[in-house]
Parts: C-alpha cells; sequence; structure tokens
C-alpha cells in the first residue's frame, strides 16, 4: 500500500482514479492546480505524486520544477502529450517516469510499483556496503553521497542509483536492459530515459558524450563507467635541443 497524491484538474479522471488506486489498497489525496499540490507535498507525506500536465494555474512541468525544489517524492507524470521532445524535457525535470493519456489504471499502478521499488531499496535499510573509489569519483552507497575530487555531487534519487550501479562494475560494459532492469526496476522501457539520465550525470561530472572521461557508451551495447585515461606528461621541446635518450 502507498499513501499517492493525484493532482488532476479533471473532475471525471481525477475521481476515477481515487476509485481505482483506493480499490488497489493505495492510501490516495487528491487535488485539481499546481499550489494545492504543493501544499499537500509541504505538509503531508507521499509515497509518490501522479501529476497531470493541463493543470489551471500552473503548467504541469513547472510544477515538477517547482516540486523537485522541496522533496525527492517520485513523480509519475499523466499527459496527453506524446511528442518526444517534451518527455526528455519532462525528464530533464526531474520526473521519475511518465504515462501518456488514455491509460489503464493496471499501466499506473505497474509503474507505480516499480517507481516504489526502487525508492524503497534505496531508502530502505541495508548492510553497510563499502565505499567504492574509481580514480577521483567516489560513492558511498550507504550514505547515498558521491564526490568528484573531494567535491560533493548533487545528484537527484535516480541520478545516484544509476551512478553506483556503473561505479559497482568499473570497466565493465554493463547493457541497456540490465540498467533498465536494476536501476529502473523495469523489464521493457524506452532507451531515452537512459540517455538522458547519462547525460544529466555527464554535465555534473564535468564531461561530454563527445569527451567521456568517467562515462562511455557503446553503442548498440551499452554502458561503462572507468577511470579517466592516465595521459603521458608532456615534455615541451626546445628547437636545436637534442632529444632525450
Amino acid at each position: 500500500m502507498a499513501s499517492v497524491l493525484v493532482v488532476e484538474d479533471d473532475q471525471f479522471v481525477r475521481s476515477a482514479l481515487i476509485r481505482q488506486l483506493t480499490d488497489a489498497s493505495h492510501t490516495v489525496r487528491s487535488v485539481g492546480t499546481a499550489l494545492e499540490a504543493l501544499r499537500e507535498v509541504a505538509h503531508h507525506r507521499f509515497d509518490v505524486v501522479v501529476l497531470d500536465l493541463g493543470l489551471p494555474d500552473l503548467d504541469g512541468s513547472e510544477a515538477l520544477k517547482m516540486l523537485r525544489g522541496i522533496t525527492d517524492v517520485p513523480v509519475i507524470i499523466a499527459t496527453a502529450r506524446d511528442d518526444e521532445t517534451e518527455i526528455v524535457r519532462l525528464l530533464n525535470a526531474g520526473a521519475d517516469d511518465y504515462l501518456t493519456k488514455p491509460f489503464s489504471v493496471e499501466h499506473l499502478s505497474a509503474r507505480m510499483a516499480a517507481v516504489l521499488r526502487r525508492a524503497r531499496a534505496g531508502g530502505g535499510e541495508a548492510a553497510p556496503s563499502p565505499v567504492i573509489r574509481v580514480g577521483g569519483l567516489t560513492v558511498d552507497p550507504l550514505r547515498r553521497q558521491a564526490e568528484l575530487e573531494g567535491v560533493r555531487l548533487d545528484l537527484t534519487r535516480r541520478e545516484f542509483d544509476l551512478l553506483a550501479f556503473l561505479a559497482g562494475r568499473p570497466g565493465v560494459v554493463v547493457p541497456r536492459k540490465e540498467l533498465l532492469a536494476e536501476v529502473w526496476q523495469q523489464s521493457y522501457g524506452d532507451d531515452q530515459t537512459i540517455d538522458v539520465h547519462l547525460s544529466w550525470l555527464r554535465r555534473k561530472l564535468g564531461e561530454t558524450a563527445a569527451r567521456p572521461r568517467y562515462l562511455h557508451t557503446l553503442r548498440g551495447v551499452g554502458v561503462k563507467l572507468e577511470p579517466p585515461a592516465a595521459q603521458a606528461p608532456h615534455t615541451p621541446h626546445t628547437p636545436g635541443a637534442e632529444p632525450p635518450r
């Protein structure tokens, strides 16, 4: 059973979601505007938020950014927008998952279960895990903290999960299907989700896909994390001087 906040301005859709989620033994609260959603999240603890984008007071994507400023609660976007650029924008804004309307409550329940499994696995009690060090990167799975050259990285829950999973297998190429299964707890999904999160991580690690340091994508195979290749020191050559023997 989970505590769910449904943010949906369509009364018919909202009532249907409340009824069906309640029938599935979830505790449900609902609001019809973005500002009400922010107040709810500020005063109540939820396991997951189902957020509609077509809200009357604020666009849902703006509401998502504001939610991310006060909480790390998993957010599933419910949207009629199926444009690829829009989906990427939502993921960049911090969405944990998204569903394109219309969708069945069974589909929503499956996505909720996957998001909640991941969140609970990250927040539950676990045996102490050794700190992982890869080059100048340090990942502490128990404290859920990561540092690069001694500077703490500001990572979302999913970014940390992805980084920790790859860092625990340095130099190993991890297939995308395995990343979806282990990090997203999904047996299927869009590779674009992985690409977006990798892009976020690269920015925070100070690298790009064109000039990778830690994160390397092997097209059609998978992703690996390894320490930056050591660069041989460059000794400037003085004109007229004999080369070193």
